[in-house]
C-alpha cells in the first residue's frame, strides 16, 4: 500500500512537471526567452559594429539611434492598428519572421562589408559603401519595428488571452516576463561580447546571423504551438466584428469616415462617376489612412480611463539616473572602476527582479491600483538620495561653468590631450549609443583631473544607492501599469493603444537624450539629475491623479495611511480588480 501510495505520489509528480512544461504559459516563456536573448544581442552588437566600421565614430551610432527612436514615435500607432486588425497568428509570424530575416541579412552584409572593406572604400569613389552603411541601418530599422510589432502582440495580447480571467495568473506571467528580461539584458550583451573580444566582429556578425536563423525556426514552432493549445487565440474581436465593444473613439471613426469606409460610401453615392475619379479617390484615401490611424491612435490613448497612468509611465523615461552610458561616464568622472560598475550593474539587476516579486505580492494584498501608488511612493523615497548626493561633497555641480562648452576643447586649454583608452562597449544599446561620446570624454576627464583616491566618494555612492534600490519600484510601477492596460484597454484597441504608449515612452526618452547634449559636463550632471527626479514626481502625481479618480477616498484605506473604515461597498485590500 505505502509502495502504491509512493508510486503513485511520484507519478503525480512527474505528471505535474510534464503538464507545466508542455502548458501554453511555459512555451510563451520559451518563446519569449529566445527572442529576447537574440535581442538584447543584437542591440548590442549593431552599435558595436557601427562605430568599428566608421572609423571608431560615432556617428552612425548615433543615426542609428535617431532613425529607430523617431521610426517608433512616428509609427508606434500604426504598428499598433495593423496587429489589431489581423489574424493573432499572422501578426505573431509575420513579425516574427520579418525582425530575424533582417536580423540575418544585417548580418550578411555587415561581413562583407567587414571582409572587403578596403576594396569597397575604391568602387565608385566609396558611394559603395556609404550605400552599405544605409542599407544596414535601414534593414536594422525594419527589425525593430519588426520586434515593437512581436512585443505589442504577444506581451500586450497574448499573455492576456493565455491567463484568461484569472487576473492573477495575468500578473504572475507579466512578472517572469519581466525577469525574463531582466537576466537576458544582463548576460546577452556578456555573451555576445566575449564571442567578439576573442573573435572577430565577422565571428560576432556570423554567431548572430546564426543564432536568429536557428532562434527562428524554434520560436516559430513555438508560437504554433500555443496557438494550438489556447483556442482563445484564433477569437479575436475587431471594430468590424463586435462594434458594440468599441469606445467612443469608434463612433467617432464612423461619423468621420475611416479611409476603407469612406471609399465604400463614395462608390455608393457616387454611382454615375467615373472610373478614374474611383480610381483617384481610392488612391487618395489609401495615402491618407496612416495619417488618420496615426491621429485616431493617439486621440484613442488620450481617451482611454488609463490615460493617466500610461502618461505617468512615459514620464519616468526623462531621466538619466538610470544604468546606460550617461550614468557610467559619470561614474568615470567620479573615479570609479570598470569592476565595480560591472558589480552595480549586477546589484540593479538583482534589484530590479526584486521589484518583481514585490509587485506580485503587494498586488494580492492591495489591489493592483494601489500597487502603483505604493511602488510610486518607494521609487521617489529611494530618488531623494539621488537628490541629496548632488549636494554632497564630491559632487562637481558647478552652475558657473557653461553647459554648452566643450569638455574636450576645456581640456586642450589646460594641458595635452593623452590618448584615449578605448571605450567601455559594455552598455551600449541602441536608445543610448547616440552618447557614448559622453563615456570617451568622462574618462579622459577622470584620467586627467581625479582619482578614486582625490574624489569623495559620498557623493557617488548616494547616488548609486537610490538609483540600484530605486529600481524595485521602479519595475513594480511598470509592471502596475502594464497589467492596468492590459486589463482595461478594449481587444479591439489593444494594439493600437500599446503602440501609442511606446511611441509616448520614445519620445521622452528622446527628450532625455536632447537634454543630455545640451549639458555633457560633468558639472551639469548634478542638473539633471534634479530635473530627472522632477520628472519622475510629475509622472507619479499622474498616476496618484488616476488612483485617486478610480479608488476616490478608498485609496488610503489599505495602505495604513487613513484610519476610517472602509465602507461596505469599497473593495477588498486583497481584492485584484481595478
Amino acid at each position: 500500500m505505502a509502495r502504491a501510495a509512493e508510486q503513485t505520489g511520484g507519478g503525480g509528480c512527474c505528471g505535474s512537471c510534464v503538464s507545466y512544461f508542455t502548458s501554453a504559459k511555459f512555451l510563451l516563456y520559451l518563446g519569449h526567452s529566445l527572442s529576447t536573448w537574440g535581442d538584447r544581442m543584437w542591440h548590442f552588437a549593431v552599435s558595436v559594429f557601427l562605430v568599428e566600421l566608421y572609423g571608431n565614430s560615432l556617428l552612425l551610432t548615433a543615426v542609428y539611434g535617431l532613425v529607430v527612436a523617431g521610426s517608433v514615435l512616428l509609427l508606434g500607432a500604426i504598428i499598433g492598428d495593423w496587429v489589431d486588425k489581423n489574424p493573432r497568428l499572422k501578426v505573431a509570424q509575420t513579425s516574427l519572421v520579418v525582425q530575424n530575416a533582417s536580423v540575418i541579412l544585417c548580418g550578411i552584409i555587415l561581413m562583407i562589408v567587414f571582409l572587403f572593406k578596403t576594396q569597397l572604400l575604391t568602387l565608385y569613389s566609396g558611394w559603395l559603401l556609404t550605400m552599405c552603411y544605409i542599407l544596414v541601418i535601414t534593414i536594422a530599422n525594419i527589425a525593430n519595428l519588426a520586434s515593437t510589432a512581436t512585443a505589442i502582440t504577444i506581451q500586450r495580447d497574448w499573455i492576456v488571452v493565455v491567463a484568461g480571467e484569472d487576473r492573477s495568473k495575468l500578473a504572475d506571467m507579466n512578472a517572469t516576463v519581466r525577469r525574463i528580461d531582466q537576466l537576458t539584458n544582463i548576460l546577452a550583451p556578456m555573451a555576445v561580447g566575449q564571442i567578439m573580444t576573442f573573435g572577430s566582429p565577422v565571428i560576432g556578425c556570423g554567431f548572430i546571423s546564426g543564432w536568429n536563423l536557428l532562434s527562428m525556426c524554434l520560436e516559430y514552432l513555438l508560437l504554433w504551438k500555443v496557438y494550438q493549445k489556447t483556442p482563445a487565440l484564433a477569437l479575436k474581436a475587431t471594430s468590424k466584428i463586435e462594434e458594440s465593444e468599441l469606445k467612443q473613439l469608434n463612433v467617432q471613426k464612423d461619423s468621420e469616415l475611416k479611409p476603407t469606409e469612406g471609399v465604400q460610401l463614395i462608390e455608393k453615392d457616387v454611382t454615375v462617376s467615373e472610373p478614374q475619379q474611383e480610381k483617384e479617390i481610392r488612391c487618395s484615401a489609401w495615402i491618407a489612412e496612416p495619417f488618420i490611424t496615426f491621429r485616431d491612435g493617439w486621440v484613442a490613448y488620450y481617451k482611454q480611463p488609463v490615460f493617466l497612468a500610461g502618461l505617468g509611465l512615459a514620464f519616468l523615461y526623462m531621466t538619466v539616473l538610470g544604468f546606460d552610458c550617461i550614468t557610467t561616464g559619470y561614474a568615470y568622472t567620479q573615479g570609479l572602476s570598470g569592476s565595480v560598475l560591472s558589480l552595480l550593474m549586477g546589484a540593479s539587476a538583482i534589484t530590479g527582479i526584486m521589484g518583481t516579486v514585490a509587485f506580485t505580492w503587494l498586488r494580492r494584498k492591495y489591489g493592483l491600483v494601489r500597487t502603483g501608488f505604493i511602488s510610486g511612493i518607494a521609487q521617489f523615497a529611494c530618488l531623494v538620495s539621488c537628490v541629496i548626493s548632488v549636494f554632497m561633497p564630491g559632487s562637481p555641480l558647478d552652475l558657473t561653468v557653461s553647459p554648452f562648452a566643450d569638455i574636450r576643447t576645456r581640456l586642450l586649454e589646460e594641458q595635452p590631450l593623452p590618448t584615449a583608452r578605448p571605450t567601455d562597449m559594455s552598455e551600449i544599446s541602441f536608445t543610448t549609443g547616440m552618447h557614448n561620446w559622453l563615456n570617451r570624454s568622462s574618462s579622459v576627464n577622470s584620467d586627467l583631473e581625479m582619482s578614486s583616491d582625490s574624489v569623495p566618494l559620498i557623493s557617488v555612492s548616494l547616488l548609486f544607492a537610490g538609483v540600484i534600490t530605486a529600481r524595485v519600484g521602479l519595475w513594480s510601477f511598470d509592471l502596475t501599469v502594464t497589467q492596468l492596460l492590459q486589463e482595461n484597454v478594449m481587444e479591439s484597441e489593444r494594439g493600437i493603444i500599446n503602440g501609442v504608449q511606446n511611441s509616448m515612452n520614445y519620445l521622452l526618452d528622446l527628450l532625455h537624450f536632447i537634454m543630455v547634449i545640451l549639458a555633457p559636463n560633468p558639472e551639469a550632471f548634478g542638473l539633471l539629475v534634479l530635473i530627472s527626479v522632477s520628472f519622475v514626481a510629475m509622472g507619479h502625481i499622474m498616476y496618484f491623479r488616476f488612483a485617486q479618480k478610480t479608488l476616490g477616498n478608498q485609496l488610503f484605506a489599505c495602505c495604513g495611511l487613513k484610519s476610517k473604515a472602509v465602507s461596505n461597498d469599497s473593495p477588498p485590500c486583497n481584492s485584484s480588480t481595478v
